[in-house]
């Protein structure tokens, strides 16, 4: 078994083994909660001349429900709308693959630099997407990472109406 810096290491590097590593131990579910916690905070700190520390503590709830329910409707989306037949997954073996996703996320501390901390925010939160598809793929048991990518995007763009209309009331 990895450590949680070599597994955070490994998602980063977008390493299949890792992701379904994280996926099979039952164990890693509060790592990967501690890598979206990481991943928000660096966000918060890189971000911080924007909102101040109120943005690190927003930015953490934000993203540790984010997570949930992003996991919650790429469960719900992957094993009941766009399954394939060796498709068998549960919540935690979704989140655990996405919360590990975050993992280029703590790059974005380098946020508030000027000039080079708009890209390196953008090609973070690029990388985090592309791991993400990744670890969905291998969480999902596809075959076909076009398949997952529809996943990853159809579960995004409801997961924003979520926060759109939770926003609204």
């Amino acid at each position: 078994m990895s450590s949680f810096t070599d597994r955070m290491l490994g998602a980063a590097k977008l390493n299949v083994a890792t992701f379904e590593e994280v996926e099979s131990d039952t164990s890693a579910t509060l790592q990967a909660l501690a890598v979206v916690v990481l991943a928000s905070v660096a966000m918060g700190i890189g971000g911080m001349y924007f909102g101040g520390i109120g943005l690190i503590v927003r930015g953490i709830l934000g993203a540790v429900l984010g997570w949930a329910i992003w996991a919650g409707l790429i469960w719900l989306i992957g094993t009941k709308l766009l399954p394939e037949p060796q498709t068998r997954s549960d919540w935690g073996e979704i989140a655990r693959t996405t919360g590990f996703a975050q993992a280029p996320g703590v790059l974005r501390i380098f946020g508030f630099v000027p000039l080079v901390g708009v890209v390196i925010t953008v090609v973070a939160n690029i990388w985090m997407l592309v791991a993400m598809v990744i670890g969905v793929r291998q969480a999902l048991d596809y075959r076909d990472t076009w398949r997952a990518i529809a996943v990853v995007v159809i579960g995004w763009l409801v997961n924003m109406l979520i926060i759109f209309l939770l926003g609204r009331g």
